[in-house]
């Protein structure tokens, strides 16, 4: 056997951090994909999509047709192919087909405009753009005359004559040969979320996502073949793409997949439906789930076992009522496109809430002052991570590469404190940190002070000049259905907050909201409201 088509050969457990043996000639899909055929176990169930079970088998044998496919289109090795696609088995068929056969997928966030398509085919220069035909009439504008695009498939139902996935997928053969790859060579490309300019194309490695699955999947989560996962988040971004298809996949379980968005009613429909071990979701959304009383462990899934949480820091309050009411704790955790997935993360058995905890087994943080010196414990600093699943760079971006990668380390541009006893607490990001009376303030200690009261569901925190042109906090509430905001409300908020902060923290002005702008993430677009 060709060492392109080994795997992981060992994983050393006897230490505190879980070394992997990656051999240089690497492929993913072989971890992936081709060890469950080997180990014998096909007749396991992979995926779950909203068209039914899918083996692993059956998804190893559309994965090597859509490998076949790519190159019966003419795609030849690091070619890259623009993603487009709603979350069904037809994502991993064809993200692992094409790793498989060298060529480097590149899924993008499937709520954009026609702009932020365009943008992104430009500068992949993607030869063959794959869409799911309910967002063709979105993309299709941006993909007309792209000097690059060669090849436009369907994913789905025909639309303007272009050839479907399923037709082609059916045409090509299922015996694919495993490209010779090296583990450190471009696998994948996943784009920023963009909430801060126009998103970055960051280019991961053969090597990157066993990392993830070995040191936080298994390493933190306890992932193994008898769990079913469910992600509401996509498959589109690095949090989604890990929860409900890499991790699952390395350890042989099977995971849940939904096309439509994820709102409290369809992601307790699947919970009822499939009964998953693991849920992964984002603040809002458990925030959501907590407002309909109706809702408990009763009404969803029985086997749940544990939850997480990344995208925004999950406020204490959220964390503890779930507990409470559906009998899972939530991993709070931060990850980033940059990292592929959570690097800093509460675990089963040493969480706090209310921090983001410590360190994933592998990664390694501290925390800067302005000056790049250490701040002592309780003090707030910038936030770097050295691990093994960092980007090779932000493509055709190199001084913002220079910015952010530096040597092992990448700075995340978060802001945060460690306790006495190691775990970590988010601040906010570098550029929403608020100076209040000559103190720096947290938006998120302010914001979760906020979410706290029995009316709120959430909360985001910016910074307005009063009347003498100095900055104070300024607070954007949603709330439970049935409260109505008036000035009497505000003042009962803004006298909550002074009983639980420091006076000054408190929000001088309170401004109700239906809702908060989002990103696909499900970050808080706190610019929006600045602005």
């Amino acid at each position: 056997m060709r060492q392109s088509e080994l795997g992981v050969t060992n994983v050393d457990r006897s230490g505190e951090t879980p070394i992997l043996d990656i051999p240089a000639h690497y492929n993913a899909a072989t971890d992936f994909i081709d060890r469950h055929i080997a180990e014998g176990h096909g007749d396991r169930i992979a995926f779950i999509d909203d068209a039914g079970p899918t083996t692993y088998a059956a998804l190893a044998r559309q994965v090597n047709q859509a490998g076949n496919m790519l190159r019966d289109l003419g795609l030849r090795a690091e070619d890259r192919v623009l993603m487009v696609m709603l979350d069904s088995v037809a994502f991993p068929a064809l993200f692992f087909g094409a790793i498989k056969a060298g060529i480097v997928p590149v899924p993008v966030n499937t709520l954009l405009t026609t702009d932020d398509y365009s943008y992104m085919l430009q500068d992949s220069r993607a030869v063959a753009l794959f869409v799911s035909d309910a967002l063709w009439p979105v993309v299709a504008p941006a993909a007309a005359e792209k000097p690059h695009l060669r090849d436009t498939v369907i994913v789905g139902q025909a639309a303007d004559g272009l050839p479907t996935m399923d037709a082609l997928i059916q045409a090509a053969s299922p015996d694919l040969a495993t490209a010779d790859t090296l583990a450190d060579e471009p696998a994948f490309w996943l784009y920023s979320s963009g909430s801060t300019g126009r998103p970055k194309g960051a280019v991961h490695l053969q090597s990157d996502m066993v990392n993830t699955a070995v040191l936080y999947g298994e390493g933190v989560l306890g992932l193994t073949r008898d769990d079913t996962v469910f992600s509401a988040a996509k498959l589109f971004f690095a949090y989604g793409l890990g929860n409900g298809m890499t991790f699952p996949l390395y350890v042989g379980g099977t995971a849940v997949l939904m096309a439509e968005r994820p709102t409290p009613d369809s992601v307790m429909r699947r919970m009822r439906d499939h009964a998953p071990s693991v849920f992964f979701g984002v603040p809002t959304l458990y925030a959501g789930l907590l407002a309909n009383q109706k809702l408990d462990r009763a009404s969803g899934s029985r086997r749940l076992r544990l939850c997480v949480s990344a995208g925004e820091a999950l406020p204490r309050d959220i964390g503890e009522r779930w507990l409470d009411r559906f009998g899972a704790d939530i991993l709070d955790g931060i990850g980033s496109t940059e990292m592929l997935h959570i690097f800093l993360s509460n675990r089963p058995d040493d969480m706090k809430y209310g921090t983001t905890g410590k360190p994933v087994p592998g990664y390694q943080v501290k925390l800067t002052a302005e000056d790049g010196t250490p701040v002592a414990a309780g003090e707030i600093g910038d936030l770097w991570v050295n691990g093994p699943s960092a980007a090779f760079c932000y493509w055709n971006q190199r001084a913002k590469s220079l910015d952010t990668f530096h040597g092992p380390w990448t700075r995340t541009g978060d802001k945060y404190a460690v306790d006495a006893d190691g775990f970590y607490t988010y601040q906010g990001r570098s550029d929403d940190m608020l100076k209040v009376s000559g103190i720096w303030v947290s938006p998120f200690e302010v914001e979760q002070a906020l979410a706290a009261h029995e009316a709120v569901v959430e909360a985001a925190v910016v910074g307005r000049a009063d009347g003498d042109d100095l900055i104070k906090p300024e607070a954007y509430v949603t709330l439970v259905e049935g409260r109505t905001g008036d000035a009497q409300l505000e003042s009962e908020l803004q006298a909550f907050v002074k009983q639980h902060l420091a006076p000054y923290k408190y929000p001088r002005w309170i401004r109700f909201v239906d809702e908060l702008p989002k990103t696909a993430t499900g970050k808080t677009q706190r610019f929006k409201l600045r602005d």
